[in-house]
């Protein structure tokens, strides 16, 4: 089945549609089947029976005149129409749930409730200066915070589960439908303990740290490609079998107990520098410097709450100024 649609008139008998017939429990039932690819599983997560839950499946693709899912030797795989439905529906769902938090939170006082996703560029200091200047101004806000890759939190934040992402801003692939700020710049540096050999060096060529062992970002993260365009554009390979890791605590223990390299935000191993736990290596290793930002989306209304620390954001990263000259001292000091 296909909806018929012709111009104008088409786009108001969906949407009539959608007003009058779609209701929330369709909705949840569409992203459950979506979710296991299982009318069986989807009717056990939204507590009806199978049967139920076909008849809810066939009377809502009967309304629109089209079918949304296909049974498959993979299970029940959405059409094209259905995976359209189902994004919509999850951004419904989500901001029905938000509301209906938000209700609750403001009416037992706890002023409301955000849910953030960051990346390592904003964990170290942008974010945490952001969530004590909110608890300042709004101490009953609830604050969720959920830190991944672009490629795990986007998803998120497209589907209304995140309300806002904060680090290094998105490639294009991610910027569809969405708002994105810059918030302040952020300088990359290459890292390694005190006692590694090419602490010392003034100047440390690309061939000299390619004979070492790597600490890199995963590969689908904007600042990887940035290293591996780095190495490619000076006629070197990127360096050969890394440890792919996104936290620091891990790659923090690896460099200061190995002889592994690290590429890092200075903010990020500020403190490590400044203690002389770490040393930045003097290399040129040509890394495009990319800001820290907040992305949320275009088509929401951010609540109370996420407006509030969305302004904290903005002020958090005023203050973000750091002292680069500081950290040199640390790192001659460290060094002799």
């Amino acid at each position: 089945m296909n909806i018929r649609t012709n111009g104008a008139d088409g786009h108001a008998n969906i949407a009539q549609r959608i007003l009058t017939r779609l209701k929330i429990k369709q909705l949840r039932l569409l992203v459950a089947i979506a979710k296991h690819n299982s009318i069986l599983h989807a009717a056990e997560e939204i507590n009806i029976s199978q049967p139920a839950a076909t008849k809810l499946l066939k009377t809502l693709e009967s309304d629109f005149n089209v079918l949304l899912f296909e049974r498959t030797n993979r299970g029940v795989i959405p059409t094209q129409s259905g995976e359209a439905l189902v994004k919509h529906g999850k951004l419904v769902l989500a901001q029905i749930s938000t509301a209906a938090q938000e209700l609750d939170d403001l009416r037992e006082g706890l002023g409301g409730r955000i849910v953030i996703g960051t990346l390592l560029a904003a964990s170290a200091q942008v974010l945490p200066r952001a969530i004590i200047l909110l608890r300042k101004q709004r101490p009953k806000v609830s604050i969720m915070v959920r830190d991944g890759t672009n490629d795990f939190l986007m998803p998120l934040l497209h589907s209304g589960e995140l309300d806002m992402v904060v680090g290094r801003l998105t490639e294009f692939r991610y910027r569809e439908g969405l708002t994105q700020e810059i918030l302040c710049d952020e300088r990359i540096v290459v890292v390694c303990r005190k006692s590694h050999p090419l602490a010392r060096q003034k100047s440390v060529s690309l061939d000299e740290m390619s004979r070492h062992q790597w600490i890199l970002p995963p590969t689908q993260t904007t600042l990887r490609r940035q290293i591996d365009s780095a190495f490619f554009d000076q006629g070197f390979s990127s360096p050969s079998h890394p440890v792919e890791c996104i936290s620091f605590l891990t790659n923090r223990s690896l460099i200061l107990a190995t002889d592994m390299i690290g590429v890092f935000p200075i903010h990020v191993v500020q403190r490590e520098i400044t203690d002389g736990q770490l040393v930045i290596v003097n290399c040129k290793l040509n890394i495009t410097q990319s800001p820290i930002g907040v992305s949320y989306r275009k088509e929401s209304i951010l609540s109370p709450a996420a407006s509030s620390f969305l302004e904290m954001l903005r002020m958090a990263s005023g203050e973000f100024h750091p002292n680069e000259e500081a950290w040199t001292v640390d790192q001659n000091h460290a060094a002799g």
